[in-house]
């Protein structure tokens, strides 16, 4: 049998919190034991259905059309207590990461080695805030081909060309037999100035665009991210890193990961799955390749994660049998095509707004930083577990039109007493931003931030947790 829900009202932007529901197949449990709550994710039975836009209404209708015995719903809200019996509450969350060679990945790198490139030139020139670079650079990437494009307005010279080829060279495409390699690609550039229309708001310290910006962090790693994202990063890292110190290997530039983690009452508690995809010479074998990454990659990365590897856990390398050909020779890679990568790995939402090749005016770079920083000093701080906050701009203004704070039911004082400290004491203003984080200082080098995720590396000053003192 199917319950169907079906025009279920939405509710005010911090209370939903999923696509609207669909129907499944569902147990049969008596109805009476359902708990229901706004901002909550619920499943049926054990099909993965959720649904978003609950209310007390909605309770009352749905027991009244529900038969007795017929159905139950089980809240799956990470960080929600409220639970009727002793059944525990549990789900699967997977996040992915791609490694420094993905196309998509290098196509991030190159936007911002060309922006790095142009505040460098600024520094060195002393150029007051105003008059630094504007950049909103996109980079394309196919076989034997890199298109440079966007908006650039600089009182310096960046020889694009040379950054292209560098920045390709410097993650691992240097042989033609690869397809693609930073010698021979042909660059195509396709620039022009901002827009002046654009220009008279931010110069006088408004946001360079409009669109609304989240930040997160959670107690669920040191670093106070969503454990899947910082193990899949982990092993990208790490088969970059072994490639690069063990060419003999046999391991190519190109590769990705994906961790399932199986939560219990919202507390990540086991590795349910693993899967390493990584590009090779042609000569090995698909067990060859399992092998060398088994020993080299996951085995070392997983020593660090030990409270979570419970049993035996399912591990997939290359499961089309081969990965031989791969970058972008095999895939177009287009900056900003990442975004999940670059933030929480879908733990947390995201405004859409890609943040590689935009200087710090754009609040889509900016404003997802101070988030995160806002976020992180808050649950470093205690006042919650999980924390998500979101920041909404109109562009060519200064101050944000909107913050809101969601905590999952997991805060120690109310919710309103938290963004009221925040407040007080962070100021959202983007030159403030830019200032205050070190944006436009030689502190921060954006091309790292285009590997492995902006979030969750200490070096970077958004990840201070430095105001937490202040917020207790």
């Amino acid at each position: 049998m199917a319950f169907v829900c079906e025009s279920l009202p939405r509710l005010p932007l911090g209370k939903a919190r999923l696509a609207p529901s669909r129907s499944a197949k569902v147990r049969s449990v008596h109805p009476s034991n359902v708990v229901l709550g706004t901002g909550e994710i619920f499943r049926i039975g054990e099909t993965g259905f959720f649904a978003d836009a609950w209310s007390s209404e909605n309770a009352v209708r749905m027991r009244q059309t529900c038969p007795p015995n017929a159905y139950r719903i089980s809240p799956l809200s990470m960080g929600n207590k409220r639970m009727e019996g002793n059944m525990a509450r549990r789900m699967l969350f997977t996040s992915e990461s791609v490694t420094e060679a993905h196309p998509d990945k290098l196509a991030d790198q190159i936007s911002d080695a060309i922006l790095d490139e142009c505040l460098k030139q600024d520094r060195e020139a002393n150029l007051p805030i105003e008059e630094y670079s504007r950049v909103a650079i996109e980079t394309l990437l196919t076989r034997g081909l890199a298109v440079v494009a966007g908006e650039l307005t600089t009182h310096g010279y960046v020889e694009i060309p040379d950054v292209v080829r560098k920045t390709i060279n410097e993650v691992g495409y240097t042989h033609t037999d690869y397809g693609f390699d930073g010698d021979t690609t042909g660059v195509m550039v396709a620039i022009q100035k901002q827009s002046p229309d654009i220009a008279q708001g931010v110069d006088t310290g408004g946001a360079g665009d409009q669109g609304m910006m989240f930040g997160y962090a959670c107690t669920e790693t040191e670093q106070l991210m969503p454990l899947p994202i910082t193990i899949a990063h982990h092993l990208t890292r790490r088969l970059a890193d072994v490639r690069k110190q063990q060419p003999d290997l046999g391991l190519r530039p190109d590769g990705k990961s994906q961790v399932t983690i199986e939560y219990v009452d919202g507390k990540p508690y086991r590795i349910d799955t693993v899967l390493v995809s990584a590009q090779h010479e042609p000569h090995l074998s698909q067990q060859e390749v399992m092998q060398i990454v088994r020993q080299h990659v996951l085995e070392p990365v997983l020593k660090h994660y030990t409270e979570f590897v419970k049993d035996d856990f399912r591990f997939l390398c290359n499961p089309t049998g081969r990965f031989e050909i791969g970058g972008p020779q095999a895939d177009t890679g287009v900056t900003g095509r990442k975004i999940m990568v670059d933030t929480y790995g879908g733990m947390a939402r995201h405004g859409g707004g890609a943040f590689s090749g935009k200087d710090p005016t754009k609040v889509d770079r900016s404003a997802t930083y101070m988030m995160r920083y806002v976020a992180k000093n808050i649950v470093a701080a205690g006042l919650a577990e999980r924390c998500e906050l979101q920041i909404a701009y109109a562009i060519g203004r200064a101050e944000p039109v909107s913050i809101t704070i969601d905590c999952f039911g997991t805060n120690a004082i109310p919710e309103e007493q938290i963004l009221k400290r925040v407040l007080d004491i962070f100021d959202f203003r983007p030159r403030s931003i830019i200032r205050d984080l070190g944006l436009l200082t030689e502190n921060v080098c954006y091309l790292c931030t285009a590997k492995n995720g902006h979030f969750g590396h200490p070096e970077f000053p958004w990840e201070k947790t430095d105001k937490a003192h202040l917020l207790k």
